[in-house]
């Protein structure tokens, strides 16, 4: 079901679904995700965030409970309705990789209710970042993966693509402030296949799960962790990385359990009480981040955990690029 949603109509659209509105906006020169009130707040035009949207359903820090001696008050999990307008294809597809984890063998309540009271609304990529290299994981600028919703930006209006019922209901809902789609899906469709073709860094994984699980001892470990500097960049910024530590904020006889972003660069992430850490070196550390993304998920939930996004090489301070790292593990 397509429509159209003319630019002079979306601070209408959002003063009517009530609804907090998260999308990107510019502060200086990066781009962030932050609450918005009206459509001219939000930067139409960013390439990607530097930090993923992830934080909305998986907070950088998040309390569960606070205790002050006689009482433990736990936090309950949110239930204010949310729209994410603006967000990129692969910041939507990590999402769905995400799912599973949080939702399968251990049901997190958190993350669950922010992601039944949100509509993901995606902005398709014309011109997708130096980076990016979504394609070879089987996605791409116009992939609707996670989303209920795609705008395609044809200049003064959106086409509007729905992907699932609740993006239907969305529109059907608010029919007043949509037309109907004419010519407009042609022309995406040309503005998809330049994206497509202006992606530039490609990288074969097929077969590389399973052709990790041969060199878990080889060498290249070492020298590929020659240039790292262990900043841990890679995985904050990875819309993908989930790993979190769980740690008490006391101050007499107050306190919080919250729980905070961690990194599997970090060499305290597997120091045991006793002094042993089975990943003392970074040459350790950066095989598990790898080996996790492109062998143990896959494993575990039949999806490799990467959106092909270049984050990580974009913001890496000695320009490690995961794409070279994977063409020369699959050619071994």
């Amino acid at each position: 079901m397509d429509a159209v949603l003319k630019k002079d109509r979306l601070d209408e659209l959002i003063t009517k679904l009530g609804y907090e509105v998260i999308a990107p906006v510019r502060k200086g020169t990066t781009v962030s995700f932050e609450t918005v009130s009206k459509a001219s707040d939000i930067a139409w035009d960013y390439a990607n965030s530097v930090v993923p949207p992830k934080k909305i359903f998986f907070p950088q820090t998040e309390e569960l409970f606070a205790f002050d001696g006689k009482t433990i008050a736990e936090r309950t999990p949110e239930t204010i309705k949310r729209m994410v307008l603006g967000i990129r294809p692969c910041d939507a597809r990590s999402f769905a990789i995400l799912d599973p984890l949080f939702t399968k063998d251990f049901k997190d309540p958190y993350y669950i209710r922010r992601r039944e009271n949100t509509v993901l609304v995606g902005l398709a990529c014309a011109i997708p970042g130096r980076n990016c290299f979504c394609t070879s994981l089987g996605a791409g600028p116009f992939d609707t993966t996670g989303l209920d919703l795609l705008l395609v930006d044809m200049g003064d209006r959106f086409l509007v693509r729905s992907v699932t019922e609740k993006g239907k209901t969305l529109l059907t809902e608010n029919e007043e402030l949509f037309e109907e789609a004419t010519d407009e899906a042609g022309t995406a469709d040309e503005i998809r296949e330049r994206a497509e073709s202006a992606i530039k860094r490609t990288v074969d994984v097929s077969g590389l799960p399973e052709k990790l699980k041969t060199l878990f001892d080889h060498p290249v470990w070492e020298d590929m962790a020659q240039t790292c500097l262990g900043c841990y960049n890679c995985t904050y910024l990875c819309p993908t990385c989930h790993c979190f530590d769980i740690q008490d904020e006391v101050r007499g006889r107050k306190g919080r359990r919250i729980r905070v972003w961690d990194s599997c660069s970090n060499p305290e992430y597997t120091l045991h009480g006793s002094g042993y850490n089975p990943r003392p070196g970074r040459k350790n550390r950066m095989r598990n981040r790898i080996l996790h993304k492109y062998q143990y998920y896959p494993d575990n939930f039949g999806v490799i955990a990467c959106v092909g996004c270049g984050r990580c090489a974009s913001n890496c301070p000695v320009g490690l690029s995961i794409v070279e790292e994977l063409s020369t593990l699959g050619g071994i």
